[in-house]
């Protein structure tokens, strides 16, 4: 061909064989030529280097054909077709995907030949093993660049975004974002956007959203400069300019339609604005561009019914969606979020949404689940925005809210979600109860004013909760997370509020506190017994504490000791089988410190030990032992008493520990003075002496036990002999009266035996004139008038 063109026709015919049908004799002559096959497809690609228009488009013509399932209308004789996949697998071993990739340079001013290149692309990008090879290439970044060339029908732009797309599908997305993410490749995608966004056609509009999604994948990575090229600004702009009625020359001349597509546009661009909302160096064009305002329009109830505009189930969507995106984008921008009265409209919204208006929710898009009927999704969302802003902790947010009564709207919505829970329950009610406790819980926070309006009616509220059946934690719908809250509320709602407290334990609050703390496999028990701890300083909680009765008469006593047990369990702490202590120098080490080296740090920082007891449940045990006292305890058994006595020397232990890990870091950086080595000597003996006079008090209390078992024990033998002898005299008992009933010469012994005992019985002084009383019952014909059922007669 280079020595003569008249060689270029015979070679397009050869290579037109490789789109016709392949044809094989034997089943096994597909893995047997596999070799060949795949070789030869291989330099069928190489040819593309050849410089003849009509050689490359003829052998793209001829992969496009690899794609055509048809069976060949005529079969040679003894020949059958090979299966329909086979030239595509063949293509895919032998590479052709790269090499096509790596020939988009040289047909780089050929607008016929690239757009047939990309057509041979595009029936390969269906298969994920070929999306691979062209990645390995740096294939997305080429196909990037080829999305604004010159093309009057549109076919360069369609078909380099249906590749991409199918790069982003089957391939790595993470490597083909990679590659995408250069400055000239957003500019490419950023350019060929603008150009659909001002298209009329429907497929303009398919194709514009096509590239949408894959600026959104863009988007989601913080190295891909969306906001250094510009195309983020317009998408903010594209996203807002129908809500806040500004005119900008980026969007001069666009329309909404209100078409699928638009509608389908408009919540990829919201999500868009959700996506840089996570982006600090976003937020300056976030405020300048106006998305506070945009995403507030859709706060208010659907009224609009003109034409051409959303539909009522497409404005829902909407408006859940820019609800969702405003819980990200609002702490971001909290000046502009206060400066719209985005509170006011939030809280008037809210107020709608448990009125009794006619309203029907579609529930059909993602935000809207469990909302069908209801305008619970509303309601959601709302609150969901407004514990976004609350969870700043922004005096100027809480003060704005309260000053518009937010606590007392609050708690009336959090009465309409238990009540609506009461009749059917969903995850959406247990998340808005959730989000309202947290909310109540941040405004009221170190303030007493508003804990003391949040006790008129919150207390009530928050007892319901606290009664909540423990099966139900364990049912994966969101009652451990609503328990949760509940108790976080109760923290910061009602301690240290005099008032509030009072009524709190006029409700029984610390028994229900107790009830919780009682159950097995509590995962709150943490939360519980510090809310326990704050509480005790009022007298009427340890009273309450004192009374309280569980499950098979539990005390409080009990309770927190079997807690106590329970950690030390969790924390690998030695104790004998008994629960007496094993480690008389560090009686509280757990696993984790006896693993853990000695590591020196400074005077400011505290040491494990002293962080153990913030984070250990055992320090508030000791804490509320201390309130109720270790004497004279109901309801302890003697592993209780043992374990009680670790409890009680809790402190003295934790500060021998604490000398002990001092010791330790003195040693290991250099060699104390002989005075200060007595003294840390002095200090651990004191230690070890604590630790055996415990397990003295422990086995003094394991004795006694064991005793007044086995005195209970001779007891309960006492009550066995007694009661043998007495069923061994009921039986001689009653061989005595069978023998006196069977046989006559037994009862006239026994008969004189009675005799003999009545004169014994009687006073041997003899009275004057003393009336005699005969012993025997005239004409008596039986020897037991009743005995044992019926009597029995024998004559006489």
């Amino acid at each position: 061909m280079y020595e003569q063109e008249a060689f270029t026709e015979p070679l397009c015919e050869l290579i037109k064989l490789f789109g016709l049908p392949f044809q094989k004799r034997k089943s096994s002559d597909e893995a047997n030529y596999s070799v060949e096959v795949s070789q030869s497809i291989t330099q069928l690609g190489y040819l593309m280097s050849i410089q003849s228009s009509q050689v490359r488009i003829q052998i793209c013509k001829s992969v496009v054909n690899f794609f055509n399932m048809e069976l060949p209308g005529k079969l040679l004789s003894g020949y059958q077709p090979t299966s329909p996949n086979y030239k595509i697998r063949m293509a895919e071993i032998g590479g052709l995907a790269e090499i096509l990739v790596l020939s988009l340079t040289l047909v780089e001013n050929q607008l016929t030949e690239k757009l047939w290149v990309l057509k041979a692309l595009q029936h390969l990008s269906t298969s994920g093993e070929s999306c691979a090879q062209m990645v390995n290439v740096g294939g997305a970044s080429r196909l990037c660049l080829c999305l604004n060339g010159a093309d009057p029908s549109g076919q360069l732009l369609f078909r380099s975004s249906e590749i991409l797309w199918n790069l982003l599908e089957k391939a790595s997305k993470e490597e083909v974002v990679n590659q995408l993410r250069s400055l000239e490749c957003v500019h490419a995608l950023k350019e060929a956007f603008v150009e659909l966004v001002f298209g009329f056609r429907h497929c303009d509009h398919q194709l514009r959203n096509d590239l949408l999604v894959i600026a959104t994948l863009l988007t989601e990575s913080p190295a891909v400069p969306m906001i250094e090229s510009g195309f983020a600004k317009i998408l903010i702009v594209l996203a807002t300019c129908t809500e806040v009625k500004l005119h900008n020359p980026l969007v001069k001349g666009f329309k909404l339609t209100y078409s699928y597509e638009d509608f389908e546009m408009k919540k990829l661009l919201f999500n868009i604005i959700g996506i840089l909302s996570k982006d600090p160096s976003a937020a300056q064009l976030l405020s300048e561009n106006h998305v506070i305002p945009a995403l507030l329009y859709y706060v208010k109830q659907n009224q609009r019914s003109g034409f051409p505009d959303w539909s009522a189930a497409q404005y829902e969507e909407l408006q859940l969606h820019a609800l969702a995106v405003l819980a990200s984008v609002a702490p971001m921008l909290v000046d502009k979020y206060l400066s719209c009265q985005a509170n006011t409209l939030l809280l008037v919204f809210l107020e709608w949404c448990i009125s009794q208006d006619a309203f029907f929710g579609r529930g059909n898009s993602f935000h809207g689940t469990g909302g069908r009927g209801t305008k619970l999704a509303q309601m959601r969302y709302s609150l969901r925005a407004l514990r976004s802003v609350v969870a700043l902790y922004d005096d100027a947010v809480s003060s704005n809210l309260c000053d518009q009564g937010a606590i007392s709207q609050l708690l009336d919505i959090l009465k309409y979600a238990a009540d609506k829970a009461k009749e059917k329950e969903s995850i959406a009610l247990l998340e808005i109860q959730a989000d309202i406790l947290f909310i109540l819980s941040v405004l009221c926070e170190d303030d007493n004013d508003r804990k003391e309006l949040f006790s008129c009616e919150g207390i009530g509220i928050l007892v319901s909760y606290l009664t909540t059946d423990p099966t139900r934690l364990c049912s994966g719908m969101g009652h451990n997370c609503l328990l949760l809250s509940a108790l976080d509320c109760l923290w910061s709602c009602v301690i240290g509020c005099s008032i509030a407290e009072e009524s709190f334990i006029e409700k029984k609050g610390v028994f229900l506190l107790l009830d919780l703390l009682a159950v097995e496999d509590n995962n709150l028990c943490n939360i519980i017994l510090g809310i326990l701890i704050e509480f005790s300083d009022n007298p009427k909680t340890v009273l309450h504490m004192s009374i309280w009765r569980g499950k098979r008469d539990q005390t409080a006593a009990n309770v927190l000791v079997h807690l106590w047990r329970q950690e030390e369990q969790d924390l690998g702490v030695k104790r004998d089988r008994y629960g007496k202590i094993v480690d008389t120098k560090r009686p509280l080490i757990t696993r984790f410190q006896k693993q853990q080296k000695v590591i020196p740090v400074p005077a400011c920082c505290p040491s494990f030990s002293v962080m153990e007891i913030s984070e250990s449940v055992r320090a508030k045990i000791y804490s509320l032992f201390c309130k109720l006292g270790f004497e004279n305890l109901p309801g302890l058994s003697a592993k209780d008493v043992v374990t009680l006595a670790i409890i009680q020397h809790y402190i003295d232990f934790k500060i021998g520990e604490v000398w002990s890990e001092i010791s330790a870091e003195i040693k290991e950086e250099f060699r104390p003075v002989t005075s200060d080595e007595r003294a840390l000597k002095l200090i651990s003996e004191l230690s070890e002496n604590t630790g055996r006079m415990v397990r003295g008090l422990q086995t003094e209390a394991l004795e006694r036990q064991h005793r007044q078992e086995i005195k209970e024990e001779k007891k309960s033998y006492k009550e066995i002999q007694a009661s043998q002898i007495q069923r061994e005299n009921i039986n001689k008992s009653w061989e005595n009266f069978l023998a006196r009933t069977s046989n006559y010469e037994a009862l006239k012994k026994a008969k004189m035996h009675q005799k003999t005992l009545i004169e014994a019985s009687r006073s041997k002084a003899k009275l004057h004139n003393e009336p005699e009383h005969s012993t025997d019952i005239p004409k008596l014909h039986t020897t037991n008038k009743k005995s044992q059922g019926k009597p029995r007669k024998i004559g006489l």
